[in-house]
């Protein structure tokens, strides 16, 4: 990378979110936004929704991308790049296509988009691109001129996705009383899907899983340079959603407490690194039940922090938007990344994270927007 930063050829960037209720009467609209097409009762919405009203109906993810948004802000100035960034969202306000109609309307032709997902899967990945090529569709139908959307890389296995959070697991062991700390697991934590889109995740299928446990070895291998101590670890699973008739990846996070209680663990730390900030399945499903299972289990627990706005985030995500523009110019570029894996395809390749229903995705080899 030169010292100057070059954006060109893109002109923005759009921060590409879930969404989530900002109060009461927001939660079941929401969920019938997430769930659209479903069939799920209202009534059955309102029970799900309880999880959002013992917080008051608010669910913590708009609050943490507008801090993300500071975040970003502060870093772009702080290195001289003068690049706007908007924010938009699949299921709440602000709403993702009325952000790219703003956009569009403010003269912006070529915009980076960096989805809140890290990792390769339909939901994580594809489903966005679909939200993307809607929106177009629907600025096309209105008759504007459509900008080209391009989203940026998985960044899984960026040192700014991974030092974070190593960092908060060596903060989460110092919460330990020192007597168990030594032999405490590592349970890192990420959301549970079907097994059929698992396997079906990247490029040549089982990348979600894959990806997880790179990154799983990378802190675990961080964490005994620092201590000198080897945890054991294993990788589970949170917040399934799905009919029990379909299979989902295992083993759950409360079911894996009790087998650890049952094996004579002395302590726990948690390690959401499905997660990129603390939004609400982590607050509920962590926070909220997996503590309380624990603490039913007498087991001593601590669940470590997730990236959030941490400035180091911020930076990767400077270098991941500049590493694509040099690319798109044709130049040679450094594409960061730790484990064995490597960096990750700028283009989703066809076929690569395949929807139950095929639908137009933008972004990717397969996309009908240039």
């Amino acid at each position: 990378m030169s010292e100057q930063p070059d954006p060109e050829p893109y002109d923005a960037l759009l921060l590409l979110s879930f969404g989530g209720p900002e109060g009461p009467d927001d939660v079941v609209p929401f969920l019938e936004n997430v769930t659209r097409g479903r069939g799920i009762p209202r009534e059955r919405l309102k029970e799900v929704g309880q999880h959002y009203f013992l917080f008051g109906g608010v669910s913590p993810i708009n609050a943490q991308n507008r801090a993300l948004l500071d975040a970003l802000g502060k870093d772009f100035a702080a290195h001289d790049l003068d690049l706007p960034v908007y924010w938009g969202n699949r299921n709440w306000a602000p709403y993702l296509t009325d952000t790219l109609r703003r956009m569009t309307t403010d003269g912006h032709r070529r915009i980076a988009v960096l989805a809140t997902s890290a990792y390769a899967s339909y939901s994580g990945c594809r489903q966005y691109r679909e939200n993307l090529a809607e929106a177009l569709a629907t600025l096309q139908a209105e008759g504007l001129e459509l900008p080209r959307v391009d989203k940026l890389r998985h960044y899984f296995n960026h040192p700014g996705f991974i030092e974070p959070m190593v960092d908060g697991v060596l903060a989460s062991l110092a919460e330990l009383d020192e007597a168990v700390r030594a032999g405490a697991r590592l349970a890192f934590t990420t959301h549970s899907i079907p097994t059929a889109a698992a396997d079906s995740s990247g490029p040549e299928g089982g990348a979600y899983v894959a990806q997880h446990l790179d990154v799983a070895r990378l802190i675990v291998e961080r964490i005994r340079q620092e201590t000198g101590v080897d945890h054991p670890w294993e990788l589970v699973y949170q917040s399934r959603s799905g009919s029990p008739h379909i299979p989902w990846l295992e083993p759950d996070i409360c079911d894996h407490l009790t087998a650890l209680h049952d094996a004579g663990a002395p302590a726990v730390v948690m390690v959401p690194i499905g997660f990129v900030s603390d939004h609400m399945e982590v607050r509920y499903d962590l926070d909220t039940e997996a503590l309380t299972r624990a603490a039913e289990l007498r087991l001593p627990a601590v669940r470590s922090a997730t990236v959030g706005a941490d400035p180091r985030f911020a930076a990767a995500v400077r270098d991941l938007l500049l590493e694509r523009a040099a690319s798109e110019r044709g130049r040679p570029v450094r594409r960061c990344a730790l484990g064995t894996l490597g960096a990750s395809h700028d283009l989703c390749p066809v076929g690569c994270c395949p929807a139950r229903v095929p639908k137009p995705a933008a972004a990717g080899a397969d996309s009908p927007y240039a």
